[in-house]
């Protein structure tokens, strides 16, 4: 790679783009810079993580094997290739041979602490425990519980609570509702508020912004038609002042969305700020419903979630896919504690608006005003009537919980550490190769990092340099101009509400070298900007 490049950036209408996501906007950019051959591409545009959680995957095959032994237990006398259905009598003796015969395989003394684990910290009988995850590994039945597999969800939940709750005393005391990843968790959750009444067309909508893209587009659709209300963080310190909070009080708002750590400025919420929030909605919005996406809250030091703080109020959506480098698996959960707004809220409903609720949800049960929210989401993400085939792949659930369990067998945090330390030092090194010093925050979580163009320049080049910038509209063609005379893709900061002009950089997706080069490379670009303002 490299910026000697003459070719003239070809000649692009960027209004037209003013529209577009800024993932669809990323294609975009990827098309400029393969305009020049023989280029090297660092696409660091989107969040897909290089790195990932080997060995629950690897623990995930050897459960197959055995699984497929048990199977074959059955109907051995037709011909090879058929097998039946395990009823799990014997299993943990079968199990216990198996893993004699098969130590040397990576995986298999993973299992072996699994099911002892499970068994003696979270109170699952052996025989119960391998039943089901063989079971679920072949996926011969349905999901049953439909919502998640009975022990699967202990396990899941107990991970979810040590994650969620940081140093706060930590409970269970939620439900979980395993899905396919957290764009899922967001999708069902908003249409399950529709369908039973939370929201109605015209509502107001609180935004934490700058935010994830599709929490701005979603209130937006034609469906819903939300009125989207911004509470903006401080774009110095990525923190929620006062004042924004106290834009609560408008009873009108009936749902407030936040993710944390926030996306794309990858800084998770103070101790002071989660305070502050915490005491404004427990004194004067009781009622207010909260959906916290904290996929990012493992990168995190002592993370602590606002489903940990405002537990009555808050619905938690959590991803696998970063932590684990698993976006393919498509895994997620959307947690609620038993005592919660969202029940509280359906039960006050008008007798009328009841009466509508029963005819929808007759078929389930003779009393569906018993059925809770969270299974109400269950049974909507098949459109009532297949409530029967509902649920996430069993497959799916049995690496949810293998994931699960690698992180709450790992008592010194061997694997959380090394994730923090790989994008820590990337995003160090790509700071250090544009020429500017860090600035230490306790907060940042660091697998993104948001370059503001204004401040970047007010450093590098002076307040001067800064407002040419401004003026010229500079900021507008700097992605193109990188992308063509550099092969470096980054995100717009403006995709995600974010005012001034800025690029996302993940720093989870490409190699160390690599960001040395983008650090270089995005310097070079603005040294260009910096002799044109000398040249004027």
């Amino acid at each position: 790679m490299t910026t000697s490049n003459t070719q003239a950036l070809p000649t692009i209408d960027f209004t037209k783009f003013a529209n577009l996501s800024p993932f669809e906007l990323k294609d975009k950019l990827i098309e400029v810079a393969k305009a020049v051959p023989d280029r090297i591409l660092l696409d660091a545009g989107r969040g897909n993580p290089n790195f990932l959680a080997t060995l629950p995957r690897k623990a995930f095959l050897r459960l197959g094997d055995f699984a497929i032994e048990e199977s074959e237990r059955s109907y051995s006398y037709l011909n090879e290739g058929f097998g039946g259905i395990p009823d799990g009598v014997g299993v943990v003796e079968r199990f216990d041979t198996f893993a004699k015969e098969n130590l040397n395989r990576d995986g298999v003394k993973f299992l072996q602490k699994a099911i002892s684990y499970a068994n003696d910290r979270l109170g699952i009988d052996k025989q119960a425990f391998l039943h089901e995850f063989v079971n679920a590994f072949l996926a011969c039945n349905y999901p049953v519980p439909s919502r998640m597999l009975t022990n699967i969800e202990k396990v899941v939940k107990q991970y979810i609570g040590e994650e969620m709750y940081g140093p706060m005393p930590m409970t269970t005391d939620f439900d979980l509702f395993a899905t396919e990843g957290g764009t899922a968790s967001m999708a069902y959750t908003f249409a399950s508020m529709f369908n039973n009444g939370l929201l109605k067309k015209g509502d107001k909508v609180a935004l934490v912004t700058p935010i994830f893209t599709p929490y701005l587009e979603i209130p937006e659709l034609v469906e819903y038609e939300l009125e989207i209300v911004e509470l903006r963080l401080d774009e110095k310190t990525w923190q929620l002042p006062q004042s924004e909070i106290e834009k609560l009080a408008d009873t009108g708002i009936k749902l407030l969305c936040v993710v944390n750590p926030a996306n794309p400025a990858s800084v998770k919420f103070s101790n002071d700020t989660l305070d502050r929030l915490t005491d404004f909605v427990n004194t004067q919005r009781k009622d207010l419903f909260i959906i916290t996406d904290d996929v990012y809250g493992t990168f995190a030091d002592n993370f602590i979630s606002l489903f940990a703080k405002l537990p009555y109020n808050t619905l938690c959506v959590y991803s696998f896919s970063k932590y684990f480098g698993a976006t393919g698996w498509r895994l997620g959960t959307i947690g609620i504690h038993y005592e919660n707004v969202f029940d509280d809220a359906m039960r006050a409903l008008p007798e009328a608006h009841q009466l509508q609720l029963d005819n929808r949800y007759k078929t389930l049960t003779p009393e569906p005003r018993d059925i809770k929210f969270i299974d109400r989401i269950v049974a909507d993400s098949r459109a009532v009537a297949l409530n029967h085939t509902a649920g996430l792949a069993l497959p799916q659930q049995v690496q949810m919980a293998l994931f699960s369990l690698s992180c709450l067998m790992d008592l010194e945090d061997n694997y959380k550490a090394a994730c923090k330390r790989i994008i820590r030092e990337r995003y160090t090194t790509l700071y250090k190769n544009m020429g500017v010093e860090i600035e230490e925050n306790e907060d940042r979580v660091d697998y993104y990092t948001l370059l503001e163009l204004d401040t970047l320049g007010g450093k590098l080049y002076g307040e001067e340099f800064v407002q040419w910038f401004k003026d010229n509209n500079k900021g507008k063609d700097f992605l193109f101009v990188l992308a063509h005379k550099t092969g470096v893709i980054l995100l717009p900061g403006k995709g995600f509400d974010v005012v001034h002009s800025s690029v996302r950089v993940s720093l989870a997706n490409l190699t160390h070298h690599d960001y040395e080069l983008i650090g270089r490379e995005t310097r070079a670009v603005l040294d260009a900007y910096y002799a044109e303002y000398q040249a004027r």
